[in-house]
C-alpha cells in the first residue's frame, strides 16, 4: 500500500500554534495547491479529529478518522464516506478493510499522534517548510520534535531526502520529497 504524509511546517517544526490551530503564517498558495493535488490522488484520506480538511472536495473523500470514541472501528455516523478508527483497539488494516472496495493508497494529514503512528509506514512524506514562520508552544509535527528536527525523525524511521519537489520563493516555501527505499 502507498502511505503519504503531507505536513506544513514552521521552521521549529510545528504543524499548528499553541491553541491547535493552523495559524495564516503556514499557508502558502503553492502548498494548497501542491497538498490538494495529492489529495486527488489517493484513495483515503487519514486524520484526527482536528485535522479536517476543507477543500469543496472534502466531502467526497472517502476517510479514516482517528478517534477514542469507538473500540475498534465504526462507521461515522455523521459521514458516509468516513471511517472512525481507534488504533488501540483495531489494526490499520482492518479500518481499511471497513471500506466496501478497500483502498490501495492513504494520505495522513495529521495531527501530531497521527503522523508519529504511521512514522515506520510512509512510502513518502512531502514535509512543506515556510521560513521564517516560527511558532512557540506549538503542535509539532511528530511526537519527538522539538528534542529532534523533523527531517531526523523522517530519517531515523527508514526515509531518505529526495531533495525539493516544489518551492516558492516569494512565500518561503520548500516542499521536500522523503521516500522510503524500496
Amino acid at each position: 500500500m502507498r502511505i503519504e504524509g503531507y505536513a506544513v511546517i514552521s521552521e521549529d517544526g510545528m504543524i499548528a500554534d499553541a491553541s491547535g490551530l493552523l495559524p495564516p503564517s503556514l499557508i502558502a498558495d503553492t502548498d494548497q495547491q501542491f497538498f490538494q493535488d495529492g489529495l486527488n490522488g489517493v484513495d483515503v484520506v487519514v486524520h484526527g479529529r482536528n485535522s479536517e480538511e476543507t477543500h469543496p472536495k472534502s466531502l467526497h473523500r472517502r476517510r479514516i478518522v482517528l478517534t477514542r470514541d469507538v473500540k475498534t472501528v465504526a462507521p461515522d455516523p455523521e459521514r458516509a464516506t468516513a471511517i472512525l478508527w481507534n488504533p488501540a483497539g483495531a489494526s490499520f488494516e482492518t479500518a481499511l478493510a471497513a471500506f466496501e472496495t478497500p483502498p490501495r493508497s492513504a494520505a495522513i494529514l495529521g495531527g501530531t499522534h497521527v503522523f508519529g503512528l504511521f512514522l515506520d509506514r510512509y512510502t513518502t512524506f512531502f514535509l512543506s517548510r515556510i521560513a521564517g514562520a516560527r511558532l512557540p508552544g506549538g503542535r509539532p509535527v511528530f511526537p519527538q520534535v522539538p528534542g529532534e528536527t523533523p527531517e531526523s525523525v523522517l530519517s531515523t524511521h527508514g526515509l531518505r531526502d529526495k531533495g525539493c519537489e516544489r518551492a516558492d520563493p516569494a512565500a518561503g516555501l520548500i516542499i521536500s520529497r522523503w521516500e522510503r527505499p524500496v
